[in-house]
Order: structure tokens, then sequence, then C-alpha cells
């Protein structure tokens, strides 16, 4: 499948839907158990990838507020008092709601901000007590019906669609004095008569109906745990007999407007459900009962008895027994079916943080949408399912720059689109929460979760937006994330001498003959996992023949299909003393056989000579225990270990890296120009001293992992990403394939921070570093999101005024799986030092060293070499070779296309995937004529032909679909050079 582009990300989740995961027609009792199943069969990770799609026609984008929380005036033109308006007086609190956002005095600001944003509904709630003020009709106040008449005016004046909620928490006071509240059924017919009225006033206008907001929180926490208002906390029976009143004033609401309205206003009515997503803690079906159960407590509590049966769920009743109440059977007629959609909340509500221990049943919450909404489809037969509350929250300090909402608020609009596109899911429309900061609840002012700032300490409460609020009416316009010709897989092949690598921190010295210079005779599986198993009772005779080095290594990097192998050298090792006319001679020895037999395996080796790590120096003792780099003898020191390996492997390595990824960090800047000194020399001396004769390339690789603004659509975060890379990548680049000098941001910022730590290159010292390269090396492997905006949940900067973050939709292994952020790091390369020779020297994933098929790993190779494809043919990146990272786990744990098992190599997924990818030497077009390269010649030029080869006898024997291989060795004689076998 590597040859041609693959299918999308949706056509192939749909195909998967197709196999038989998609929603039966009719609900049957829990059948949402099958939703973790479900997602736990779909294909990883391409489930996770982003997908570019965009929503249904006629798709319904709104915004929302809750009277109490943003309105304010709460004694103002005859309004009475609310129970949160008593609540937040009572015991030690300091804080109210009330003025709140002050909407009741700034109707055209918020009107202005919904027109902005660009919705076509907005959800707002009815205050109950500003109609009523004291809950009953015969104390009807006009001036507060005028308000909402007002503001419902000027929305359909900028074409936006109400969404009315008629009671959202805030139970005008007075009935809960004389009454009780909603442990009263007389606030049954209470209600009924409340929204009678409110159907006659603006029915007309108003098409989507709330009954009831969240009727979780209201019985549980505001009779309950006293949470919320009115804060009661005496009977832990109190909260089912409220849920049971909420739910028959609800249905009588519903009947009511179902007889006497719907035929002229033609609307739609239901009441607004919020919950959790809980995971299992174990995999095993009684977990997933479990899952089940805390859901019915929460969701299934009023979701049941509307949708299916006018009953509570089966879990619920068997386990709190008499104390849930019991419907009589006319009852249960009465609420069945008494919701024209499913109206859910999701995200930060109360009913998700304030859920305990003892509705989790031992299982985790969790955020995912997707599964939410596929469990309601799944659970309730199918309704069309309008997300009438979804969104997150930010620290109250923090003002228009809100990357944390923003994120997860992509994260949630993203997780809608898959349950439409690929779940079959009927999703009708979603409602980011909220238009404005407010009073949130029982957190008050601590945390604001508006797309639109309110400074709540100017006289207008002024608006102004957030990134958050950019990037909604951005979605809202492309009506959610259209694919984009760079979001699609490119065709095509890379150049005919194209380097394809494979990379290792270092490699296993060899200090024991090889299997191919023992007596056993071997089993070779080349169609599954090419693992060599000795054949017990047979022996080859004796062979005359000097042992190989690395006989066994060299097959594993063969077998991958790569031409090139990158690895690193030990200094430290190699010269212990720090003295290069002593150095390790049988160490050395080793390096120059396993070159050696790399080239005759048509492999050409890729050499670094230092490489860095932060666990060791990995410098030679003397130098290791003198200031390491600070030491003004260590660059010259370098110099010389670089020449020892110039001339003693020189004839075998063209392609050298002086040092690998030093811009670490945890380098400091003078450590740092004492290493580009010594890069330098090295260079120079090859330059002098050895180019000529060997005709290889030097230079340094630089690990440079993307970096992207949070906030793509704001300048203000261009500029952090900039001084990112300018003191992540530039801090090495610049010096030397640039101006000779670091960059200019980079000083810039230091002094404007009066910081002396960078060096100052002395006139000697810019022309020895500058142009010290024959081509550019990255090590690349994710992508970061910078912004200068600041929040506590992320990692801040100081020194570089930047918060690092990441985007909630991406992959993660640990680190973020970015493709396009390779193509990105390329063009920048490019882009500052135009048409340089770029290898990618090192590019990989971590995964579980368990997973054989590597499925995360086969997606990140294929994806990120389709990115680097792009960077080379549409952008014009000289782009000369990619190495994977890594050859196996053993040297580079997490990372390895070979696996081990105790003593058994494992061959994975990903590296059958990956030499896929070389023998079409890309992606090329489906049907085209395929690519003619010249053949190459050996790359030994040093080794004398052979004069006579070897050869091997092969007895191919075919089994149960495994294809095995044994060979017999014969003997041979040839005339070689002294050390080429």
């Amino acid at each position: 499948y590597i040859s041609s582009s693959p299918p999308s990300l949706s056509a192939l989740l749909t195909f998967v839907t197709f196999l038989g995961f998609f929603t039966p027609v009719t609900a049957k009792p829990n059948a949402g158990l099958k939703t973790w199943g479900r997602f736990n069969k779909l294909p990883y990770p391409a489930d996770k990838a982003f997908l570019y799609d965009t929503f249904p026609k006629d798709f319904i984008w709104a915004v929302g507020t809750a009277a109490y929380q943003v309105e304010g005036a709460f004694e103002k033109d005859g309004k009475g008092l609310s129970i949160w308006d008593t609540f937040t007086r009572g015991g030690t609190r300091m804080i109210t709601g009330d003025v709140g956002s002050d909407s009741y005095h700034n109707i055209n600001a918020d009107t202005r901000a919904i027109k902005q944003l660009g919705v076509s509904h907005y959800r707002f709630s009815l205050s109950w007590s500003r109609i009523f003020p004291n809950g009953t009709r015969g104390s009807y106040n006009e001036i507060g019906t005028n308000y909402y008449r007002t503001l419902i005016k000027k929305l359909k004046e900028i074409r936006v669609e109400p969404v009315v909620t008629l009671y959202h928490w805030d139970l005008p006071d007075h009935l809960q004095q004389t009454l009780g509240g909603w442990s009263n059924p007389e606030l049954v017919g209470i209600f009924k008569d409340y929204a009678d009225f409110c159907f006659q006033a603006f029915g007309d206008d108003v098409k989507y109906w709330i009954t009831i907001d969240n009727p979780f929180v209201v019985a549980r926490h505001g009779y309950g745990t006293g949470v919320v208002a009115p804060g009661i906390k005496t009977d832990p029976d109190l909260p089912f007999r409220v849920g049971h009143n909420l739910l028959k004033a609800h249905a009588a609401a519903w009947h009511l407007y179902d007889r006497h309205y719907r035929p002229r206003h033609h609307g739609k009515l239901s009441m607004a459900l919020a919950s959790h997503w809980i995971k299992p803690s174990r995999t095993r079906l009684e977990s997933l009962r479990e899952c089940q159960c805390s859901l019915d407590h929460v969701l299934g509590w009023f979701a049941r008895p509307l949708f299916i049966d006018g009953d509570y769920p089966p879990c619920m009743k068997s386990r709190l027994g008499s104390r849930l109440p019991s419907f009589t059977p006319e009852e249960s007629e009465q609420v069945k079916g008494t919701a024209d959609f499913f109206a859910l909340s999701h995200g930060a509500a109360l009913s998700f943080h304030l859920i305990n221990d003892s509705l989790k049943f031992g299982q985790q919450e969790d955020l995912d949408l997707r599964m939410l909404l596929y469990w309601v489809n799944t659970e309730y037969d199918n309704p069309p399912i309008f997300v009438v509350q979804s969104g997150w929250y930010v620290l109250g300090n923090t003002k228009t720059k809100d990357p944390k909402h923003m994120y997860y608020l992509k994260r949630f609009i993203a997780e809608a689109l898959k349950s439409i596109v690929i779940d079959g899911v009927n999703v009708i429309g979603y409602t980011a929460w909220s238009l404005i900061d407010g009073f949130e609840w029982h957190r008050e002012y601590g945390i604001r979760r508006g797309l639109y700032h309110v400074d709540f300490n100017t006289p207008d409460m002024k608006r102004e937006p957030k990134t958050s609020a950019t990037f909604y009416r951005n979605v809202i316009q492309s009506n959610g994330f259209p694919e984009l010709p760079e979001n699609r897989p490119v065709q095509g092949s890379f150049p005919c001498d194209f380097a394809w690598g494979v990379s290792a921190n270092s490699i296993q010295v060899e200090t024991t003959p090889t299997q191919f210079a023992d007596p056993n005779v071997y089993l070779w599986n080349i169609s599954n996992n090419g693992e060599l198993l000795k054949l017990e009772g047979f022996s080859a005779p004796p062979l005359h023949r000097t042992p190989h080095c690395a006989d066994y290594a060299t097959i594993q990097i063969r077998q991958i299909g790569v031409n090139h192998f990158h690895f690193s050298l030990n200094w430290s090792a190699l010269v212990p003393t720090g003295d290069v006319a002593h150095p390790n001679t049988t160490l050395l020895g080793y390096y120059r056989c396993f070159s050696r037999q790399l080239l005759q395996a048509n492999v050409t080796p890729v050499v670094t000579l230092w490489h860095h790590t932060r666990q060791r120096s990995s410098l030679p003792a003397p130098l290791d225990t003198a200031n390491k780099w600070l030491n003004s003898k260590t660059p010259e020191a370098f110099a010389d270990y670089a020449r020892l390996c110039y001339r003693e492997l020189g004839a075998y390595v063209k392609i050298w890296i002086t040092l690998n990824e030093p811009n670490d960090e945890m380098v400091s800047y003078p450590e740092g120009h004492e290493m580009l000194r010594a890069h330098a020399l090295a260079w120079h001396a090859y330059d002098r001293e050895f180019r000529y004769a060997q005709g290889g390339k030097v230079s340094l690789a630089l690990h440079m992992d993307w970096v992207e603004p949070a906030f793509s659509f704001s300048r203000k975060d261009v500029e952090p990403a900039k001084r990112v890379l300018d003191f992540c990548v530039g801090w090495f680049a610049e010096p030397i394939f640039g101006s000779g000098d670091y960059p200019v941001g980079m000083r810039s910022w230091l002094r404007q921070l009066n910081s002396l730590e960078l060096p100052v290159f002395k006139k000697d010292d810019r022309q020895l570093v500058k142009g010290t390269y024959d081509f550019f090396a990255i090590s690349h492997f994710s992508t970061k999101l910078v912004t200068h905006a600041k929040e506590d949940s992320y990692t801040y900067t100081a020194m570089l005024e930047v918060q690092h973050m990441i985007d909630t939709t991406w992959i993660m292994s640990p680190r973020p799986v970015v493709p396009w952020g390779l193509r990105k790091a390329l063009n920048w390369v490019k882009e500052h030092y135009s048409d340089v020779p770029v290898y990618v020297m090192a590019n990989g994933v971590q995964e579980d060293p368990a997973r054989f098929k590597d499925s995360l790993r086969v997606y990140y190779l294929y994806n990120y070499i389709n990115e680097a494809l792009k960077a080379y043919t549409l952008d014009g990146v000289n782009l000369k070779g990619y190495f994977a990272y890594a050859l196996n786990d053993q040297r580079d744990p997490g990372f390895g296309l070979y696996g081990q098992v105790h003593e058994e190599v494992i061959v994975k997924a990903s590296l059958s995937n990956y030499r896929n990818i070389i023998e079409h030497n890309g992606f090329p077009i489906q049907g085209a004529e395929p690519q003619l390269c010249p053949s190459v010649a050996p790359p030994c030029r040093s080794c004398h032909v052979l004069g006579k080869s070897p050869v091997m006898g092969f007895l191919i024997l075919v089994g149960s679909g495994v294809l095995i291989t044994l060979g017999l060795i014969i003997y041979y004689t040839a005339k070689r050079h002294k050390e080429c076998y």
C-alpha cells in the first residue's frame, strides 16, 4: 500500500465502521455497553489522527450564557431574589453575582460579540424571578419580560436564532422559602404555569427550548451536597425526590408545548443533561458494567425516563432500592418521550468536576466527547443530539490569551466532527460555552469560561475577544476543518541518489565470533521476522576464515533496505587517556572493520565523532575532569581526535558528523561557543588534510524539533516562535551556515535582559567557524507550540518569556506526533540558508518496545517521510537523505525497528513498511512508469576484487505459509586486501 497515497482518514474509518461497528437500528437494554469495546477495535493511530472535514450544511453553531452568571442587576426594575442571590450571602461567602457581567445593561455589547462570532444560534436562560419576582404569575414583572423581548429582537436583527432555557438553577427564592423549592411536588404545576407564560410571550421567535439545565446538579448538589444553591445537605435521599419532581415538571411543560404551542410555533423542546465520560480501570467486563452504571447514575438518571421507558435505569433501581422514588404507570407515560432532541452538556460542568468516588464505582473520569456521543446515540436509539454546552476554562487572571481554552475547544469540536463523519451519530449542533466571562457558580470569579474577556473593573464591563473567539469564528466560517492541499499525502519519488538510512546512537561492539564463524547451521525465516534459529543436531565443517566483526548487525541493516547507516563513535573509549598517540587499537580496529563490512554490503557508513548526551559527557577522562568543554584545550583535543578518525576510518567513511545534537538546552552558551570552535577545527582539519584524498563530506547535526505559534493567526505569537528557533537552532546554525555570528534576535533579546552570557566572536573565531559545513543535518522528532501568554497549567520559560504547550488533538507517544512539523523545519532551513543540502539524520517515535506490530511507528514513518517528500517536490528543499531512528531497542529503547525479547531479535511491522517505501524510493504515482535509476558502483573502492566469490547453496522449504532457507556454506579462496572479507 506504500506505493500510492493512502485512503483518506474518513474513508478508512468509514470502512471500519462498515465492517461491523455501526449503530444498531433499535437500542437494546444497556446497548451503550458496546461503546468501550467498539473504540478499542478502531485502528490505532489512524483513528486518533486529526480529521480534516466539514460539518453538515445545516449544522447549528451556537454560543451560550446563563442568566445568573452574566445578567447582574439582581434587584433592578422589579426583579425578585433568586436562590443564588440568597445563597451567595450565606455563611462566610463574600462574593456574589449581583453584577456578574452586567449583561442587563449591555445587550448591545453582547449582541455585537455574538455577531462577530458568526454563530447561527445563541443560547441564554430566562431569570424566573425577573419575570415572576415571587415565582408565580400573580407577581408578573413587565419590565423584566421586555428585557428578554429586546434581547430576542436584537438577535433577530443579526439573524441569530435564540435557544431559550427556562430554568438554569436560579429558582425564585420565595418558592424555596415558602414551599421548599424543588423538593415540593407543587413546583411541577408552578413551573408549568411559568413555562406557559414564556411560550406565549416569546414562542413566536423561539424554535429551540430547554426546560431545565443539568437536573443532576440541581438535585444532587443543590439538595444533596449543598455545593450550589440552595445549599441543602440534610437528607441523603432528598436529591432523588428532587430529581423526580424535575422530571415531572419538564414533562408537564413538554406536553403543554406539544398540545398548545407546537402546531403554531413549530419549535422543539428538551431538557439539558450533562455528563462526564468514564473509562474502565480494568479491561474486564465487570469494569465496563461499572462504567455503564456510573453513566446511568448521572446521565441515565434523567435520560432513560425521557428517551426509553419512563423509568429509572435498572442499575440505579437495584443499587438504591426504596431510596429512589417510583413512577406510577400514568407518570411513566407522562414522562416517556418528552424530548424532541437530546440536549447534551459536556466539559467543565459541575457534573464532571463534582462527581465523587461513590458514583465512579472504582472507574476513572475522562473528557472524551466522541465516546460520550456514541454512547448516547447507542443507548438512546439514535436521537438527534444538540451539544448545548461545551468548553473548558482558564484561570481567573487570564485575559485575552487563552490557549488552554482554545485547544480544548478545538478538541471537542473535532470529536463532534468525527462522531458525525466516522461514527454516524446524528449531532445537529454545537454550543461553545460561554460567550463572556461571568460568575462561575461555586467557583465565583476564580475561573473564566468566556470567549470574550470581561474587565470587571470597568464601569461598562468592557468585552474583548479572546483568541478562542477568533478560533471559533474561523471554524464557523469554514464549517469545520476543510482539508487543504497541504493536508493531503503527496505522490512522487525522491532522486535516485537519495540517501535512505537508519540511525543508532551507538553500536554494540562485538568481541565474540558471530554465528557465521561458528560451526552451527541455522534456519533463516525470511518470510516472517527474519530471525536465525539454530538447527539442533547439525554442524558445518570447520571454516578456515577470519571471523567477521559484525555479520549479524550488517544483515539487520541490509534487511531494512537502507543504503546508509549512521552511528556514533565513543571518544572517551577510543582515546581514554586523551592522547591520540595512544588510542584503543582494538576498538579502533573494530570500528574500521564494521565500517568496511557496511561498505561491502553496499551500505554507506555515516559516522558521528561525538554524540552529546545529558547522562555522560563521553569526553576522555583528563578533559572530563577539567571543565569539560570550557577547557580551552578541549577544541584542539577534539580536532586531534577527529584527525585520528579521519586517518584510520576515512577510506571507508565519506559522511562525517562532528557533533551530534550539541544544541541542548542543558549546554551553556560558553560551552556551546567552544563546541562551535571544536567543530570548526575538525572541519578544517578534514578540508585541508583529508578531503582531497578521501573525497568525503563533514558537518554537524542539530536537534531541530519544530516550534509553531500557538495562535497561528496572531502576530504576537509569531515572534515568540521565531525567538525559540533562534535560541534552539540558530544558536549553532547561524555562526556556521550564516553570518558567522549568533542570530541578531538572540543577541538583542539577551541584551534586553542585561545578560552577558553569550560570548562574543573574535575576528579569528568568526573566520574559523563561518562556512564550516558541507551539508545541513537535523534530528527531528516532534513539534511544540509556543505563546507569549502565561498560564499556570503549562511550562513557562521565563528567560525567553514563552509558554510551551501542545495541541490536545495531537497524537501523543509520549511526545506529540505532528508530521507537518518536519516539512516546516526543512523549509526553515531553506528559507535561512538557501540551497544548502539537507539530511534528516534522525527521525523516529517512541513506542512500547513490546509492540511488535508497532502501528504508531508505521503511521509515523509513512507520514513524516511523506512530509519530507512534500518539502523536496513542492517546496524545493535540497533534501539529500532521510534516516529513520533507530535500528533496535537494545541500543535505543522504544525507538527500534527491531525489538528484542531476551536473546531473540524481533522484526517489527514498521521495518517492512519502511523497506517498502525505500524500494519504491518514496510514494510513486499509481500507474506511472517506474523510476529508472542507474546502477551504482560498489562503494568499497579500497578493497581488492575477490579472486573467487563465495558460493552458498540454498534449500528452500515451504510449510504452513513460512518460507525457510537453509544455507549450506561452501569453501572458497580469494585474493583480497588483508583486511577485506
